[in-house]
């Protein structure tokens, strides 16, 4: 009922869009989705000698956004017969929400960049090109890519999305600071809370260096759901399980805890992410829960020894996946030239790779993995290989047209516990009842 009604809030948004387009001046007759884009769908190979124009949106700002502009630009100089205009339309959120007014308008992409947990909202809507057939025409199946970045790409037995920019969190370490305290990289939730209160500094009362920190997310609690063996959400999608099986209060009880003894420092939410970063090149904490996509910069800037390692196990280990696929939208004439585009970004060592290389992003095919590109970097910077092995650890229990929404109530529940100390039980049964709502709609 839920993906029906899903499906159905952005039917009627693209309808009503649709309607104030056409009075408008606009046609809404399966024309190109741009003014730019109008030649013919057959753009692969050298059948037509007229240039077509694909329309590539993405959510790449400041050097990640000049370094998708760099790869559209190796494109362009090596196909003739297409040509890419890349757009920056903001973070992931407001990607979204330009897509949904664009589908309705029949003036969007040909190819987005989309946040891994819409692409089943945009896929229940059916605005989504099946890439099966592009896959099998270009020999390819789905095993060419990283099994543990596949688990937003197929909706209702269509491949909608493919990896792109994907990341995971990590355990970012001092080695230095467990060194002089004669302790191993932790492995378990013990063995962190052990090394983090035993690093913790106080200096006249005041805490000069923490054991541990994280930015504030949702991420990170949802790794340790899953770490405990428990789920966000039901395998139904009616409920919250981590709830009431009493991992939530194990989870938030355990940082809690530490948060009380200051070998857990939580971060405002405001610049959390670069708060936590500096704290840690600082040598003010010991331990960084942070995404891969952040070891470039800290690379940068620490002046001790740096090493990366999984997320410690609780009943086992596991992490969530984040960042976007890359989808075909359903209503472009020009899908031959779009997967031609989504085909050399994925396979052509000139495509993506440089960007994943440089951004610090996964790469996202088993090609990637083998490639100099990917092993040279590896060899001179291990820390970047974790991640990587980490994936066959991959688990994304927040599965859900309903996510969104309801990221935003977890989000409460966090502040409500971290920051006001809230009840956790309490807190937690009152997001449950309004996530079940949230599910029921």
């Amino acid at each position: 009922m839920k993906k029906l009604s899903m499906a159905i809030v952005l039917t009627l948004l693209i309808s009503m869009l649709a309607a104030c387009s056409s009075n408008g001046g606009s046609s809404n007759t399966g024309t190109p989705q741009s003014s730019n884009n109008g030649s013919s769908s057959s753009a692969s190979g050298n059948a037509s000698s007229e240039k077509v124009t694909i329309d590539f949106w993405h959510s790449m700002g400041g050097a990640n956004g000049e370094r998708i502009d760099a790869m559209v630009k190796r494109f362009n100089e090596s196909h003739d017969n297409i040509e890419v205009v890349a757009t920056f339309q903001g973070g992931y959120d407001e990607t979204v929400t330009k897509l949904q007014q664009s589908i309705a308008s029949a003036t969007g992409p040909d190819v987005s960049m989309l946040e891994r947990a819409y692409v089943q909202m945009f896929s229940d809507s059916e605005v989504l090109a099946d890439l099966n057939p592009f896959l099998q025409q270009s020999g390819m199946d789905e095993s060419y890519f990283i099994e543990g970045l596949m688990g937003h790409s197929t909706f209702n037995d269509q491949l909608v999305s493919l990896p792109l920019n994907r990341s995971t969190p990590i355990m970012h370490v001092n080695k230095t600071i467990l060194d002089e305290l004669g302790m191993d990289v932790p492995t378990t939730w013990e063995e962190l809370k052990a090394v983090a209160n035993a690093a913790v500094v106080k200096e006249d009362n005041e805490i000069t260096r923490y054991g541990m920190s994280m930015p504030y997310d949702t991420w990170y609690p949802l790794a340790m759901i899953s770490q405990s063996g428990s789920r966000f959400f039901d395998e139904a999608g009616t409920t919250v399980p981590f709830v009431t099986d009493g991992t939530g209060e194990e989870v938030f009880g355990f940082l809690k805890d530490m948060q009380g003894t200051g070998a857990l420092f939580y971060p405002p939410s405001a610049d959390s992410g670069n708060i936590v970063n500096g704290m840690f090149t600082e040598g003010k904490l010991a331990i960084l829960y942070q995404s891969t996509g952040t070891i470039g910069g800290l690379i940068q800037n620490v002046d001790f020894e740096y090493v990366t390692a999984f997320l410690p196990q609780n009943e086992m280990f596991a992490t969530p996946t984040g960042g976007a696929n890359v989808v075909m939208l359903e209503d472009s004439d020009s899908k031959d030239a779009a997967w031609e585009f989504m085909k050399w970004m994925l396979t052509d060592e000139n495509g993506a790779l440089p960007f994943i290389v440089e951004s610090g992003y996964l790469p996202v095919t088993h090609a990637m993995i083998e490639s100099d590109m990917i092993k040279e970097q590896w060899e001179k910077e291990p820390v970047r290989k974790t991640a990587y092995e980490q994936l066959q650890y991959a688990v994304d229990t927040n599965k859900d047209v309903a996510w969104p929404s309801i990221m935003h109530e977890f989000f409460s529940a966090i502040e409500a516990i971290m920051y006001d100390s809230e009840d956790i039980a309490g807190t937690l049964q009152g997001f449950q009842k309004e996530a079940e709502r949230l599910l029921s709609e």
